[in-house]
C-alpha cells in the first residue's frame, strides 16, 4: 500500500466504537464452477459502458475449456484498475480464477500459472504513473529480500512480473488469509498468549532480516501479515464459556500451523531515502512520525507493538483518526510523552501542544466521544493482564520496551527477539506449529 498523507479530521457522528477499518479479503475464494459451464464475471468499480459497481456482474458465458488467447481489450475504470473476467487469461500463461482482494494500489487475483500448475497471486497495479512507479520500487525489495532469503520464510516470494496492457503485474506465492482476517472471522476474539509468542517470534525474525539488509518496511499491521496456510482448527473458547455470552458462539477457530509471511512492501524504504514524510497506517503509527522528528528502524518495532497487542486482545489499541486524540490516547496508555521530543516537534505538530509543552488535551478535543474513548483506555499492564493468563509480566516487559517514546531508546529487533518472553522454558503450555 502507498504511503498514506493523512490530514486531521473530527469524527463523523456515525463513528461509533470500536473502529473498524475497511481491509482487503484475502480469504480463500471458493472453488471455481465445472469448465463446461464457466461464468464469466467482470470485476472492477467500472465497467467498460460505465455503469459502476462495487461487485460481480454477470456478463459472459460459454462451453469447453478456455483457450490460451488474449481477451478482448477492455479499458480501465476511472481509477485506472484493470477490468478483466474470471476465467480470462492474464497472458498466455495465467488464467485468472477469482479476485482475492483491491486496494490503493490496484487488485490482487488468485491466477492459475499453466507452465508451472500451481495457484499464485498476482498484484495487478494501477495504471496511473505514480503507482507504476512505486511497484517498480517494490519489485526491486522484493528481488533484494528473494536474494537473501535463502529458506523462504520470512516474507512472501515473488515468482515474476511483467507489464501487461499498461498495468504492472506481480506474481507472488499463494498464501492463506491476514491475521486480521482471521480475527475478523472470529468476531474479533484474541489468539492464546502462546500463538502470540510465535506470531510475534516470527514478525520481529522478518522485520530484524529486513534491518539486516537496510531496509524498513514503514506498514506493519495485521492485514500485512499472511498466514502461510488457511487450515484452521476448532476449539473451546473458554472466555465466552466462563462468561456465558448472549448469543455468542463457544467455539473459535485458531490456525493449525503458527507460519506466517510479511506482504506488501510497497511502502518500504531504504535506510538512505528521504524519511521525513508521513509513514505507516494510522492505528500504527509512531509518535516520532506524528511529531514530524523524522523517522528510521525503530518505526517498524512500535508498529510490532500495536500488533501485538491487537493479537491479544482482538482490537487495535489505537482506534483513532486523528493526531492529537492519537497522542492523547498514548499519554492515557503509555504516561506523558517526553519533553525533548515535544519541543523538537516540527510546526504542523506544535498546534496539538499548550505553550509548546502539554498537550492540548481535553481541550482541544473535537467531541465528547473522542474524550470518552481517551478515557476509558486502562494503562498498557492493566490492558494486558485483562487479555493474558500466564506470561502477562514478561509481555508487558517487552511491550515497554517497543513502546518507548524515544526511537534512540526503543528495543531493537533482535534485542527484541533475546527478552524472556521468547526466551524462557513454555514448554508446558506450547503451541503446535
Amino acid at each position: 500500500m502507498e504511503t498514506q498523507w493523512i490530514s486531521d479530521f473530527a469524527h463523523p457522528g456515525v463513528d461509533k466504537r470500536p473502529r473498524k477499518r475497511p481491509r482487503l479479503n484475502w480469504d480463500v475464494p471458493p472453488p471455481l464452477p465445472p469448465p463446461k459451464a464457466l461464468q464469466m464475471i467482470y470485476c472492477s468499480q467500472e465497467i467498460a459502458n460505465g455503469t459502476i459497481t462495487n461487485h460481480f456482474m454477470p456478463a459472459v458465458y460459454y462451453t469447453g475449456v478456455p483457450r490460451n488467447i488474449s481477451p478482448p481489450w477492455r479499458p480501465d475504470d476511472k481509477d485506472g484498475h484493470y477490468v478483466f473476467a474470471i476465467g480470462e487469461n492474464l497472458t498466455p500463461r495465467y488464467r485468472i480464477l477469482s479476485k482475492m482482494g483491491e486496494g490503493t494500489f490496484g487488485q490482487v487475483v488468485e491466477c492459475w500459472d499453466l507452465e508451472t500448475k500451481e495457484t499464485v497471486a498476482i498484484k495487478i497495479v494501477r495504471s496511473l504513473q505514480k503507482y507504476r512507479e512505486a511497484a517498480m520500487i517494490e519489485i526491486d525489495v522484493l528481488q533484494k529480500l528473494a536474494k537473501h532469503d535463502f529458506t523462504g520464510t520470512r516474507c512472501v516470494q515473488i515468482r515474476n512480473w511483467f507489464d501487461y496492457r499498461n498495468h504492472i503485474c506481480i506474481v507472488f506465492e499463494k498464501l492463506g488469509p491476514s491475521l486480521y482476517d482471521f480475527l475478523r472471522k472470529n468476531s474479533y476474539r484474541s489468539f492464546p498468549i502462546d500463538l502470540v509468542r510465535e506470531l510475534g517470534r516470527q514478525i520481529l525474525e522478518s522485520v530484524a532480516f529486513m534491518h539486516d539488509l537496510r531496509l524498513i518496511h514503514t506498514d506493519l499491521k495485521p492485514e500485512n501479515i499472511l498466514l502461510v496456510s488457511s487450515d484452521c482448527i476448532r476449539v473451546p473458547d473458554y472466555k465466552v464459556l466462563s462468561r456465558s455470552a448472549k448469543g455468542g458462539s463457544f467455539f473459535k477457530n485458531l490456525p493449525k500451523s503458527s507460519a506466517i509471511k510479511l506482504i506488501d512492501f510497497g511502502s518500504t524504504t531504504f535506510e538512505h531515502q528521504d524519511h521525513s514524510y508521513v509513514v505507516s497506517t494510522r492505528h500504527y503509527r509512531a509518535p516520532e512520525v506524528i511529531l514530524g522528528l523524522g523517522w528510521n528502524y525503530p518505526c517498524d518495532l512500535w508498529s510490532v507493538g500495536c500488533i501485538l497487542v491487537e493479537l491479544c486482545s482482538g482490537e487495535a489499541l489505537f482506534q483513532t483518526h486523528e493526531n492529537l486524540e492519537h497522542l492523547a490516547m498514548m499519554e492515557k496508555v503509555l504516561g506523558p510523552l517526553p519533553q525533548h521530543m515535544v519541543i523538537r516537534a516540527d510546526r504542523r505538530a506544535e498546534k496539538y501542544f499548550r505553550r509548546g509543552m502539554r498537550l492540548d488535551w481535553p481541550e482541544g478535543a473535537t467531541s465528547r466521544e473522542s474524550m470518552r474513548a481517551v478515557w476509558k483506555l486502562p494503562r498498557l499492564q492493566n490492558l494486558v493482564m485483562q487479555h493474558v493468563d500466564h506470561s502477562a509480566g514478561d509481555l508487558i516487559d517487552l511491550l515497554q520496551g517497543l513502546f518507548r517514546y524515544d526511537p534512540n531508546e526503543r528495543m531493537k529487533a533482535r534485542e527484541a527477539l533475546r527478552h524472556p518472553f521468547f526466551t524462557k522454558d513454555h514448554r508446558r503450555y506450547g503451541y503446535l506449529n
